[in-house]
């Protein structure tokens, strides 16, 4: 009987051998993607330290150690002054996004106010325009020829202007109403789920609309406050379009701007310096991760829903209600139709001028002509589909594998995780640094390729890609998994047959997000990018820094009209589907 049972199942040496065998086609995945993911984030890291810590000879190589180009940051004074205005850049845009997005939220979600629906509207809309698109919009509409400043003359007499846009206040202003769309969607969502039944309370018990406000809603809505506002700090942090355009004019420098000048201003190139910069920027960003994830990990502690059907009531407003319904006008007045009219006056006119009836009888559509029949600008938008769509699938590629790795906790799961975090540490334009000297450096001619910008951009979208993944993989019972394998499917049978069908709707999520960020992100590859590989947003930049402020609207309006048409096509989508374009 013995010898018969060891014939059939063999010996305990066996079994264990077998079950090691069965085991190598997942730890190899696993290995796999630690792997690539290390190669793709190792470089520039590795990169960016080299060029900081060591000295850098004429002909590229590197020399000894030295701390020159941090001490010398110190020396000139300028990372100080470039320090505090990023600080006071981005505290303000910060606060303002906040009280702004937050106010525009609750009376979305919690009152009866009408035209609520235009709010998701103005958002989804807005996720398709280039940031930068706003800021020639901006610049004309409240510039000292802009309708702004010209009423302000007509009616005061003043030959000054009542608002200088080149300022600390105009590159806040201009921040906030770019952030302002995201910062309500955030805060949407946290009112969306919490329970109103405390402020239902407070209301019943004769409290006013700005007592409940302030004692019950605003504490409740801490957690979302502390969460979304040390986000829009970091991504102030990182911001470089309307720093650049707005404030080199006023002789205003920021971190971002001062990497930027230290590569394309220097002659040479101040490499090392640049690379100083941006590991004290990282370093910066690091610590408020750190802090971030902090206080993303505790806000379960102010939880108060109260079951998965639960709806809250909406608030009336009583004689408020239209004042609600004027805010949410208001708001999608501002953000959005402002800035699109102001680009379609400069985009209709043949040179700059002031809005005016006299102007009426120049407008012209031939900004829009000599756009769509340029092969030039044709090329740009080639340039931008294929970068952002060859980004976006080849990161949900890797994030699928990811995603599901870490979240059933397979191999290397929390090495895994650690590493497609690491990229949320690197802001976009030191993200563009080092990966310029990856390409120099690499045997592969990469600089100035669509090639380099594509890998820039799945570093740098990691970290979204596998937030929209791994919460698609948590919501799949794992009993379905569980029995395919009972059934005798292999790890690797369970991904691709079970795994990947249904997490196909975060997995398109996550490509839609990714590709329509990536066709507006100007940061990452404006130092990558050459003259045969620009994208529109770096080609916008690059005619507004010159003042070609009209093709650059006829452009920005038109992709900004695809772009948008591209986000309301899958947001209606995904909301028919139950799914979410903007994150699990």
């Amino acid at each position: 009987m013995t010898l018969q049972v060891s014939r059939e199942q063999g010996s305990p040496a066996d079994v264990a051998l077998l079950g090691r065998k069965r085991a190598n086609p997942l730890t190899l995945l696993a290995g796999g993607m630690m792997l690539v993911i290390a190669i793709l984030i190792v470089p520039p890291v590795f990169v960016l330290l080299q060029n900081s810590l060591f000295v850098t000879n004429p002909d590229g190589s590197h020399g000894a150690i030295t701390f020159e180009y941090f001490i010398s940051l110190f020396q000139e004074d300028g990372i100080l002054r470039s320090g505090a205005n990023s600080l006071k850049f981005a505290v303000l845009t910060t606060f303002f996004s906040l009280v702004l997005g937050g106010s525009l939220a609750w009376i979305v979600e919690r009152t009866d106010a009408p035209f609520r629906g235009l709010a998701f509207l103005m958002s989804v809309v807005s996720l398709g325009i280039p940031l930068i698109i706003y800021v020639p919009a901006w610049l004309s509409f409240l510039g000292p020829i802009g309708p702004v400043n010209e009423i302000y003359r007509a009616l005061s007499g003043d030959s000054g202007n009542l608002f200088e846009v080149n300022s600390i206040a105009g590159m806040v202003l201009i921040e906030t109403l770019g952030w302002l769309p995201l910062s309500f969607l955030l805060f949407a969502a946290n009112f969306r789920a919490a329970n109103a039944e405390l402020e239902e309370a407070a209301r019943m018990s004769g409290a006013s609309i700005a007592s409940m406000v302030w004692r019950i809603s605003i504490p409740l809505a801490a957690p979302a406050v502390f969460a979304v506002g040390l986000f829009i700090l970091i991504s102030a942090l990182q911001s470089f379009d309307v720093p650049k355009l707005v404030g080199t004019s006023a002789n205003i420098k920021l971190l971002t701007t001062d990497i930027y000048d230290s590569i394309r201003a220097a002659v040479p190139p101040k490499v090392g310096l640049a690379s100083a910069y941006s590991v004290i920027l990282s370093i910066a960003v690091a610590g408020l991760m750190y802090f971030y994830s902090r206080v993303s990990r505790n806000a379960s502690r102010y939880a108060t829903v109260t079951g998965k059907g639960y709806r809250p009531r909406l608030l009336p407003l009583g004689r408020y209600r239209w004042l609600g319904g004027a805010f949410v006008i208001a708001t999608v007045f501002v953000v959005l139709a402002v800035p699109l009219l102001s680009l379609l006056w400069i985009a209709l006119t043949p040179y700059s001028e002031p809005i005016s009836v006299a102007a009426l009888s120049t407008l012209t559509l031939e900004n829009f002509a000599i756009v769509l029949g340029s092969s030039d600008y044709l090329g740009l938008v080639l340039n931008t589909v294929v970068s952002a769509a060859a980004a976006a699938t080849i990161t949900m590629a890797l994030m699928v594998v990811c995603g599901w790795l870490v979240a059933r906790r397979r191999r290397f799961h929390a090495v895994i995780d650690q590493m497609t975090a690491m990229p949320m540490l690197i802001p976009g334009i030191v993200l563009s640094v080092a990966m310029m000297d990856v390409a120099l450096r690499s045997p592969i001619p990469l600089y100035s390729t669509l090639s380099i910008i594509v890998i820039a951009f799945v570093i740098h979208y990691m970290p979204y890609g596998m937030r929209y993944t791994f919460g698609g993989v948590l919501q799949i019972h794992r009993e379905l998994e569980e029995s395919a394998g009972v059934s005798g499917a292999s790890s690797l049978a369970v991904l691709r047959r079970i795994v990947v069908p249904l997490l196909w709707p975060a997995v398109l999520a996550g490509w839609i997000f990714i590709f329509l960020n990536a066709s507006r992100d100007l940061s990452t590859p404006i130092i990558l990018a050459g003259p045969d590989t620009k994208t529109i947003a770096v080609a916008i930049f690059d005619q507004a820094a010159n003042g070609e402020f009209s093709e650059v609207a006829a452009l920005g309006l038109l992709w900004s009209l695809l772009m948008s048409s591209v986000a309301m096509i899958f947001y209606v989508c995904m909301r028919r589907r139950g799914g979410n374009l903007f994150g699990p």
